[in-house]
């Protein structure tokens, strides 16, 4: 990268090394024409070192993480506790980005000042961030959750004073993931830098959006936001084969058939989701049924196992199409991990098979112009390509989405398939599920979600809206196993033609749009009626073979969670009809703002927020805000990202370590504050560049 590239590339430069937003056009235009390969890159990176050339120093609010997990059943409840620690001698405000499960639901909040508990409240968005600038203003403690992807949340706290803890305790629920007899819970505990495509970045909404999913970025090895998990586990039945693939545990009886596990170091840095996976001692239950009564409703959740069969042989010719993400943020062990997926699934072909490559970063390669026969020569040549990708530039990956939508023969009835390996780190969800939900046609739509904390929301709505299925691979030594699993099961049927309809009672059923379902992967409906005496049916298409089953509602396990569980899920379905243009953007709005309002969800309508009645900033003492860095996720490169010259995470020079972790400056100006000046150079920019290249064209014209 040019020294004008990078000088452009950090204006506005202030606080600790951090992802800012967007993409500075002219600056990119700039770089694309010089020739510079990651000049598409649309994360503006900043690194502040002090006055003497070393780095920065950390951010003057502390933040610890524990996560006390209950499973029950098919469900998951967390209670997140947040400490917020004010290590400096003024009063601060903390805001943090972090991420949640994609279908979990966010219910309490309570802030936690010295002996007094402060219970939250769910108000309209828009109202819940007023109460919470009036109270910061008047020197009250408030706490503030906002949603602005159903998988990445925002936590303000306001008037933290000298040397105080204030602990911000959030809780939430999500359904368990239950794949070929293996039940599994996953915590996300970072957010990947998001890309943000230059092209969005045209309205003060956009601009605004796209700070909203920024957060700035710690140095590796900075001693940050440690977390500490304790999960008890009674699924219902004797779990067994416990294990977390990407953190070391410790795992105790807690009864017959409760276990309790923890982190075998006691807390580890949240640079990685976390994961934990188990079976039963016997044998796999096929249903689950579990109902909640709340208001004068009854709610169902039904989690269905066909059990789906094939005979050899019988396997049709099938077209794949591959799209591989080779943009920056893949650099390091998720490159690596991708190319062996896809080396992988290469081996798989047949030569009655067509398949294609592509692969994308900012920009786009298609192997060859159209699926081809997956003869040995093809295979090699498309074995090469693989072999020789890098990681460069950003994450343009709406433009390869849509060429692998192009489906030449549409009337065709046979199998054609798509997978993408990606991290999905973007912004532009919207987007991507309203072009799948407008060119799906007869293709399905597979997410292999690359690295140690990939875009969930992203890649399990694309599945869904694609009627196809998410597989995570979180490092390589998971790329055999899982990309075994997932072709095999890609080349049974599918329970396809699914519907559902309920005898004896009336429920509201959700999802609406069923999806395809392939080998060991269940079926999971939640409902709402005014009672639960009912029959469930449930029927589909395997290959050519009817299957079905009836299920007694009636025999349902008490649970505290469906309820809730039931309004997510139809939130999500509300999204969907958004994309697919069911439903206009404003009236959608108000769908999801009244369901977060009547079960008291965080929503992106709907916020959380708590006030503590007693001012506690003086009159005319200064507030300072912080927005608190994260890690870089486990297996990303941060050099990569920022480039060679990056700060480390070393120790200010001629400081005692306890000095380095207290005493830190009080003139850090706010990170939003940069951010906007930078937006500004970069509007400012953009438009400097299309005048001078107006100019340039006018001289050539003349």
């Amino acid at each position: 990268m040019s020294a004008d590239t990078r000088r452009r590339l950090a204006i506005g430069a202030i606080g600790l090394t951090g992802v800012v937003l967007g993409s500075l056009a002219a600056a990119q235009a700039q770089a694309a024409d010089a020739g510079d390969p990651a000049a598409g890159g649309a994360l503006l990176l900043q690194a502040r070192d002090s006055k003497d050339g070393t780095p920065a120093a950390l951010p003057a609010v502390r933040l610890g993480t524990d996560m006390d997990v209950i499973v029950n059943g098919p469900v998951m409840r967390v209670r997140m506790t947040q400490a917020f620690r004010n290590t400096s001698k003024g009063w601060m405000e903390a805001t943090y980005l972090y991420p949640l499960p994609d279908d979990g639901a966010v219910d309490t909040l309570k802030m936690v000042v010295g002996q007094r508990v402060i219970v939250g409240h769910i108000k309209r968005r828009a109202e819940a961030r007023d109460i919470y600038e009036r109270a910061k203003a008047h020197g009250q403690r408030s706490g503030l959750v906002e949603a602005d992807r159903p998988n990445l949340f925002r936590t303000n706290v306001a008037n933290v004073g000298p040397g105080e803890t204030v602990l911000i305790s959030i809780k939430y629920q999500a359904p368990l993931r239950q794949l070929g007899g293996e039940y599994a819970m996953r915590l996300p505990l970072v957010v990947g830098p998001r890309y943000v495509p230059p092209r969005s970045l045209t309205s003060s909404a956009a601009l605004a959006d796209a700070a909203r999913i920024t957060a700035p970025l710690a140095p590796p090895g900075a001693p940050l936001n440690p977390v500490s998990i304790t999960i008890h586990l009674a699924p219902g039945f004797v779990p067994a084969n416990i294990i977390s693939p990407y953190h070391r545990i410790r795992v105790v009886d807690a009864g017959p058939a409760e276990r309790t596990i923890t982190l075998a170091a006691g807390e580890e840095p949240a640079d990685r989701d976390f994961e934990l996976r188990w079976r039963s001692a016997s044998a796999d239950p096929m249903l689950s049924l579990f109902r909640q009564a709340l208001g004068g409703q009854n709610y169902v959740m039904a989690t269905i196992t066909p059990q789906t069969r094939v005979e050899p042989g019988k396997v049709a010719p099938r077209e794949m199409i591959f799209v591989i993400d080779n943009s920056g943020s893949m650099n390091g062990g998720s490159m690596e991990a991708a190319k062996q997926s896809l080396l992988h699934a290469l081996g798989t072909l047949r030569p009655e098979d067509t398949f294609n490559v592509i692969r994308f970063d900012n920009t786009m390669t298609q192997l060859f112009d159209q699926p081809t026969p997956a003869s040995a020569e093809q295979v090699e040549i498309a074995r090469k390509f693989t072999t020789g990708l890098e990681s460069a530039g950003g994450t343009e990956m709406l433009p390869a989405l849509k060429a692998a939508l192009v489906d030449a023969h549409p009337a065709n009835k046979g199998v054609r398939q798509i997978v993408f390996l990606t991290d999905g780190d973007l912004s532009e969800e919207k987007d991507m599920m309203a072009e799948i939900a407008a060119h799906r046609g007869r293709s399905r739509v597979f997410m292999v979600g690359i690295g140690s904390a990939p875009n969930n929301y992203l890649m399990r709505r694309m599945a869904e809206a694609g009627r196809g299925t998410y597989t995570n691979i979180g490092e390589g030594s998971e790329v055999l196993a899982k990309m075994t699993a997932l072709l095999d099961r890609l080349k049974t049927p599918a329970l396809h033609d699914i519907a559902v309809r309920v005898e004896g009672t009336q429920l509201d059923l959700t999802p609406h749009d069923l999806p395809d379902l392939y080998a060991g992967e269940p079926l999971v409906l939640l409902g709402k009626g005014d009672d639960l005496k009912g029959t469930l049916v449930v029927s589909g298409m395997i290959g050519d073979t009817r299957w079905s089953q009836r299920v007694d509602l009636s025999q349902a396990t008490a649970s505290p969670a469906v309820a809730r569980l039931w309004a997510s899920r139809s939130i999500a379905d509300v999204e969907a009809q958004r994309w697919s243009g069911q439903i206009e953007g404003a009236a959608a709005d108000e769908k999801v703002a009244q369901l977060g309002l009547a079960y008291d969800l965080v929503t992106t309508q709907t916020s959380l927020v708590s006030v503590d009645e007693t001012p506690a900033r003086p009159d005319g003492t200064k507030l300072t805000s912080d927005d608190l860095p994260l890690l870089l996720p486990k297996g990303w490169s941060f050099d990569a990202l920022l480039g060679q010259d990056a700060p480390s995470a070393a120790p200010a020079a001629g400081l005692p370590e306890a000095e380095q972790q207290m005493d830190l400056p009080q003139t850090a100006t706010g990170f939003l504050g940069a951010v906007w000046r930078g937006l500004a150079m970069l509007v400012l920019g953009a438009a400097g560049l299309v005048a001078a290249r107006r100019r340039s064209t006018k001289g050539a014209d003349q």
